[in-house]
């Protein structure tokens, strides 16, 4: 995965480190927050009067009701170039949002691993009459940001500019340079290669890179996405100007493309804005999504590498973003592994037996079945274990499914956390652009909410046991070999506590 100076948005819920891995942004659940979960946890006072004087007003008046969310009027058109474009008109703030993406990523590279990245890694590099410091100059001095990224799905695009004309019909004018009309200079290809060469010298030091690639390669097969998204050291050093050239003709066309808005503008200034960056574009036909994957061969695979920790990672193949299941699934991997304290496996394996940092599940849905994911370090000489421990806690979760106090818990949850998904602009943009490249409803927000609050534990439990199996993991694990003790029985306060941070 590639992110360069791409914001962070809220797109329901991936953690860093899963994005890390799967190399992809997609739309999943509400982002956590401590706050939200407080929120909606505390007990509901008897009545107003037994409130302490110190208890926060906005906390009271909710007396047990999920807080109120934005409502979105999502606006939705194409533009004469065939380019989908989103748009949330919001004027609380003297700015605006643009994010276009592309069905560009990792997936597209054919047989030159790295193109999708070194291409969208260049655009910022040069157009006509500017070098990258006169571009990145540009887009300050307008007080406008710009951000890219590349994927193993998509490759994206950004801008945050103040909403006036003199600050906005520039950076456009050099938003829309960069993105449609990059001059891909030679001396920033050679510079950027290099970047990419230590990067993999990096890796090699680093457990979990190793061991997240490793993982895609047994999952995925011949598939595109085994390939990393950033190529290999062999495979970036011989791709050429040309090439880049020809990708950006091919995969950053208008009909590629999906553009999301959100801000301070008329829906005549949002359509303005759409057909200047779309017919700045290069015209062409959209790309096909990569076909479905085959069903991988369960098994381990281990990497020997000194340290004290070993990294343990188990997959197989979940779903892609259209899936009807998904509202059943997120549901039901919150509960698993996809929060923080209280899940399935912080408890048993953290919190009961001190093995592990942090531990997490999740499903990563991409345009074909993408992966579901479990991942965690733990002491070496307690790896085998541990391993042992987490495959039994899944093959009992999909047995007998979640209780009835978990779903409603984790309904609750959601209820409180899901107002962050669209709170600000750059969230929203994000939402938006994922909800355009995948193909999703414009009321898919409110149709998530809804089916989710609605689900019974047996659907739940129906949903997980349909998508997956506990005998078909497959496992990747990266460390030393050394004997193994006995895993310490569980308690409420184990005698071993996990170490303070992780050791990658």
């Amino acid at each position: 995965m590639s992110d360069r100076r791409l914001p962070r948005y809220a797109l329901i819920g991936l953690g860093a480190v899963a994005l890390a891995i799967a190399g992809t942004i997609m739309l999943t659940r509400p982002a956590q927050s401590d706050a939200a979960t407080a929120t909606t946890t505390d007990a509901k006072p008897a009545s107003s009067a037994a409130r302490p004087a110190n208890t926060l007003q906005s906390l009271a008046e909710l007396d047990g009701k999920a807080p109120s969310r934005r409502e979105l009027n999502i606006q939705s058109w194409n533009t004469a170039e065939g380019a989908r474009v989103l748009f949330v008109e919001a004027r609380e703030l003297p700015m605006f949002d643009l994010r276009v993406t592309f069905a560009a990523g990792s997936s597209q590279d054919g047989n030159v691993a790295g193109l999708a990245t070194l291409t969208n890694a260049m655009l910022n590099e040069g157009v006509a009459g500017k070098d990258v410091t006169a571009i990145a100059e540009g887009f300050e001095g307008l007080g406008a940001d710009f951000g890219n990224g590349s994927y193993r799905d998509m490759a994206v695009a950004t801008l945050r500019s103040l909403s006036a004309s003199d600050k906005r019909e520039p950076a456009l004018k050099l938003f829309a340079e960069v993105v449609g009309k990059p001059t891909f200079p030679a001396d920033a290809l050679k510079r950027i290669q290099n970047q990419l060469l230590a990067g993999f010298e990096y890796e090699k030091q680093n457990p979990a890179k190793i061991g997240g690639k490793a993982l895609f390669a047994n999952l995925y097969g011949d598939h595109p996405y085994a390939q990393p998204s950033d190529g290999t050291a062999q495979s970036i050093p011989a791709i050429t100007l040309e090439q880049l050239r020809a990708f950006h003709a091919k995969a950053y066309t208008s009909k590629n493309a999906v553009i999301a808005l959100v801000g301070d503008l008329s829906r005549s200034d949002a359509e303005a804005i759409a057909a200047q960056v779309s017919a700045a574009l290069p015209q062409g036909p959209a790309l096909a999504k990569p076909a479905e994957p085959s069903e991988p061969k369960a098994g381990l695979t281990h990497i020997d590498f000194p340290s004290k920790q070993t990294h343990l990672m188990l997959a197989e193949l979940g779903i892609d973003r259209q899936d009807k299941d998904w509202p059943a699934l997120s549901l039901g991997n919150q509960i698993l592994g996809g929060g923080a304290f209280g899940t399935r496996l912080m408890s048993e394996v953290r919190e009961k037996r001190g093995l592990t940092y942090g531990v997490y599940s999740v499903f990563s849905p991409m345009q074909v079945r993408g992966p579901f994911m479990i991942n965690l370090q733990t002491r070496a000489e307690l790896s085998e274990g541990t391993l042992k421990l987490v495959q039994d806690i899944l093959a009992d979760y999909l047995k007998s499914g979640p209780t009835q106090q978990e779903l409603d818990d984790a309904k609750r949850e959601l209820a409180g956390s899901f107002p962050l998904s669209n709170a600000s602009n750059a969230s929203i943009v994000g939402q938006l652009g994922a909800i355009g490249f995948y193909n999703l409803p414009l009321t898919w927000l409110e149709d998530f909410m809804q089916q989710s609050q609605s689900l019974t534990v047996e659907q739940v439990k129906a949903a997980m046991n349909k998508h997956l199996a506990a005998d078909k993991l497959v496992i990747v694990t990266v460390g030393p070999k050394v004997a193994q003790q006995p895993l310490p029985p569980p308690t409420d306060k184990p005698a071993e506590q996990p170490l303070g941070v992780p050791e990658h």
